[in-house]
This record gives C-alpha cells, sequence and structure tokens, in this order.
C-alpha cells in the first residue's frame, strides 16, 4: 500500500538488495511508490525480490559485482535512461574477521573493494543525477565504524570508518547544492550474514535478540521522507537486548 506522496514516484538505486538490510530497504521504499533499482550478486534473490516489488512500483534487478567498474558504467547508463536518481543507498558489504596475526591480506583487499571502493566510486559516478534531482545518499554503516571494541574486527572496522569519512566528506560538498547524505550505524542485525558470523564464532544464532532489518528500513525510509529544511546526518541503532 503506497502511504506518502512525497516519495511516490521517485527513483532509488539500492545495493546489496539480494537480502538483508538492503533488501528491506528495497521493500520498504517500494511500498511508498518509489521505482527501485536492484543491485546485488544472486540472480534468483533479486529476481525474487523484484517480484515482489512490482506490485507496488517499477523494479528492475542487476546483478552486479559493484568491484568491476564497467558494471558501475552500466548502472549510470541506465540511470540516464530512466533520467533521473532520487535516492541512493549503499547496503552491500562483506566481513571477514581474524586477529592482525592471522588475517589474510587479501580478505582486508576484498573487503576493501567491497566497503569501501565500491560505494566511493558509484557514488562519485552518479553524484550529477543526486544533484540535479537533490537526491539523498545512505550509507548503511556499522557501530565499529564509530569504535572498535574487539580485536578480530579491524579490517572490516577500517573500511566501516573510512566509509564514514566519505559520507563526512560527501555531505560538506554536496550539501549547498541541496543532497542530504546520512549514515546508519548499527549494532548486530539479523541477516543472513550475521547468520553465518555467529556460525563461524561457535555461538547459537537467535534472530529475536537482533536488529531485525525491517525495523532498519523503517528508520531509513522515514528519515529520507523528511522536509528539505531537515537534515539528519548520522543514526546510531543497536539491538534492545543485550547479549
Amino acid at each position: 500500500m503506497i502511504t506518502n506522496d512525497f516519495l511516490q514516484g521517485r527513483t532509488a538505486l539500492v545495493t546489496g538488495a539480494s537480502s538483508g538490510i538492503g533488501r528491506a530497504v528495497a521493500v520498504a521504499l517500494a511500498q511508498h511508490g518509489v521505482n527501485v533499482c536492484l543491485v546485488g550478486r544472486n540472480a534468483d534473490a533479486l529476481n525474487e525480490v523484484a517480484s515482489r516489488l512490482r506490485p507496488f512500483s517499477n523494479a528492475s534487478p542487476f546483478r552486479f559485482d559493484l568491484t568491476d567498474d564497467k558494471n558501475i558504467e552500466a548502472l549510470a547508463t541506465h540511470v540516464q535512461e530512466i533520467g533521473k536518481l532520487d535516492i541512493l543507498v549503499h547496503a552491500a558489504g562483506i566481513i571477514c574477521q581474524a586477529t592482525m596475526q592471522q588475517a589474510s591480506i587479501d580478505d582486508l583487499d576484498r573487503q576493501y573493494a567491497v566497503n569501501l571502493r565500491a560505494p566511493y566510486v558509484l557514488s562519485r559516478r552518479l553524484l550529477p543525477f543526486l544533484i540535479a534531482g537533490r537526491g539523498q545518499v545512505v550509507f548503511i554503516n556499522s557501530s565499529v565504524g564509530l569504535s572498535v571494541k574487539r580485536a578480530e574486527v579491524g579490517q572490516y572496522a577500517a573500511t566501516k570508518h573510512a566509509l564514514r569519512a566519505v559520507a563526512d566528506s560527501l555531505r560538506e560538498e554536496v550539501n549547498p547544492k541541496g543532497v542530504r547524505i546520512l549514515s546508519i550505524y548499527l549494532g548486530r542485525t539479523a541477516t543472513p550474514m550475521q547468520r553465518a558470523l555467529y556460525s563461524k564464532e561457535g555461538k547459537v544464532y537467535d534472530p529475536e535478540t537482533l536488529l531485525q532489518a525491517e525495523d532498519v528500513a523503517t528508520v531509513i525510509v522515514q528519515t529520507l521522507m523528511l522536509p528539505a529544511t531537515a537534515e539528519v546526518t548520522e543514526i546510531s541503532i543497536r539491538p534492545a537486548i543485550k547479549a
């Protein structure tokens, strides 16, 4: 059901849209009448999400690896054909946990490529469309992007601290042009990635004790609906149940 005229008919691009937080954000936007470009690496999952969205809005799935700049150019071409972009949500990300002594440099490079370089390059490429439409950019970050209290997240946290710097710097650049930038710092959230982490850590995965992706999506959509006179720059969310 479409519930808000402000978002209805706008266009969004959501990365990491095949599962987890990206999927939840895409669904929530579509339910407000937003046309959504879905970007992810799982074709079957993307097509399933697109099918769910189409009763509410237009949905276009793109099975792309955003570490390949050719795919970013293809997305830019699609946006140019549409003629506008109002919302860009960076939800794609990976995590590899290990102490510095045990961590692989290949894992560091992979996390840099997905968590930092891809959103930087994609934002840069799509910035002219966002400026033209006085759009909004959402960076899905992590609580470790604010402070690090676990030894095994050094590589991941480094990419998330850097992502915060990118968002903050971009905000200073484009705010005068009417573009809003939001960073969301999340605690542990019930997603397939989190389930895999719990399994690797040998812990019992109880999603009911974690943040819910749908709750995160609700916060994001409500923030995107604020009038142009207001900007929320950062939101920190953590599970209400403390483990």
